[in-house]
């Protein structure tokens, strides 16, 4: 049993019907409604000749403050490269430069330009729809929409999950049995009045695998992404990919002062958390009005700039257009909002979680790679390292009836 339908999830499932599982698959809306389908920034990975695994492991611990886990952050780098081929594979049309190469992009606090992206901004929604075509085309039972009411837990082992099926008024409540679940939920960003996250992300799967008794570590390490639109009562919040950053934006305070040249050698791409502080006290200091993301400049021309950001960014063109701004023109207002939970149900490098045959994966398991801060475009690749590793064990696991503990 699959719960959740993110990157992580969607490939657990594959890689669990691979290694010659059957799989139910269920998740808490349409199969498409992921986390994953907002994800602008991209997938980072070496694949790059002139890159390397041991840049890309420095930066995400360097990122992580000191607090990742060296091993688990080595497996997510050594192993990411694989990842993404097959999720090119599988569908996943990266952009490429006209002479046929990937193109490179540069977030904050990589210290090489190796994120890709697909659809300029739209590298989630691209890899959500060839891995639902994947799962759909799959022998995958799949229950949507389902919501997690628990884990079902019989002399200290997960035995399947209990169930409200369907939408509207009255779900039906149903146990489906299982030999082993994936939590793949992802995180807990509704607990925010500040958002980044869909609806959908309420935290139930760690609410679940806590009430079966999994542990769980480093709640408090919430990553808030510094550059989202301000919601209001029509609008909710909407991010602003920090490839506009990687791409030559900057950030200004309301009388036009870029303040953080004076903060951090990296400027806006630095660490997120260090942009996130920057930005909250910079607003602290203008009685909570937001700073200023300034993108006017980033090409010689507001003709070429409009175009630039057209193409480059058409999602957040879209949205900031739509919401009355020219951003070829003028500075545009955004704020820090709640993003990403580095903390989650405790895992070994396989998902094993501390209650037999419970694994997690993706946003709502704590591997350890991220540790304090989650170096930028890590997410979608831990997703599918890890939900890889899950689906691969699984099948042995429930043959074997051993359970390694995790925290082991």
């Amino acid at each position: 049993m699959v719960v959740g339908s993110g990157i992580a999830g969607l490939t657990a499932a594959l890689h669990a019907v691979a290694s010659g599982c059957r799989v139910t698959l269920v998740t808490k809306d349409a199969l498409e409604h992921a986390n994953t389908r907002f994800a602008q920034g991209g997938i980072a990975g070496v694949m790059f000749d002139d890159d390397s695994a041991a840049a890309h492991l420095r930066d995400t611990l360097v990122a992580g403050a000191g607090l990742s886990d060296p091993e688990a952050a080595r497996v997510l780098v050594d192993e990411g490269p694989a990842r993404i081929r097959e999720l090119i594979a599988w569908g996943v049309a990266f952009d490429r430069e006209p002479a046929g190469g990937f193109v490179k992009g540069l977030e904050a606090a990589h210290s090489y330009p190796r994120v890709l992206h697909a659809g300029g901004d739209a590298t989630g929604s691209a890899i959500e729809r060839a891995l639902v075509a994947r799962v759909r085309a799959a022998a995958v039972r799949i229950v949507e929409p389902a919501f997690l009411r628990d884990l079902v837990v019989e002399a200290g082992r997960i035995v399947g999950v209990d169930l409200l099926v369907g939408d509207g008024s009255a779900p039906v409540r149903e146990r489906i049995a299982a030999d082993a679940v994936i939590l793949a939920t992802g995180g807990a960003g509704q607990l925010y009045a500040h958002t980044t996250n869909p609806p959908v992300a309420t935290g139930d799967g760690i609410a679940a695998a806590l009430r079966a008794g999994a542990a769980v570590v480093d709640l408090e390490f919430v990553q808030f992404h510094p550059t989202v639109l301000p919601g209001s009562a029509a609008e909710a919040p909407f991010l602003v990919s920090e490839a506009v950053r990687g791409e030559g934006a900057v950030l200004r305070d309301e009388q036009g002062r870029r303040f953080m040249l004076e903060v951090h050698p990296d400027a806006e791409l630095a660490p997120r958390d260090v942009v996130a502080r920057t930005i909250a006290e910079v607003m602290a200091a203008q009685d909570g009005r937001p700073v200023l993301l300034d993108a006017t400049g980033l090409r010689p021309t507001r003709k070429q700039t409009t175009a630039f950001l057209a193409a480059r960014f058409p999602t957040i063109d879209a949205a900031v257009r739509e919401r009355g701004d020219d951003w070829a023109r003028e500075p545009i207002a955004v704020t820090p909002a709640a993003h990403y939970l580095m903390g989650g149900v405790t895992t070994d490098l396989s998902g094993r979680t501390s209650v037999p045959d419970l694994y997690a994966v993706g946003e709502v398991a704590r591997t350890g790679v991220h540790g304090a801060n989650r170096l930028a475009s890590n997410s979608l690749l831990e997703g599918a390292v890890f939900g890889a590793r899950a689906g691969d064990a699984v099948a042995a696991d429930v043959r074997s009836g051993a359970w390694p503990d995790p925290a082991g």
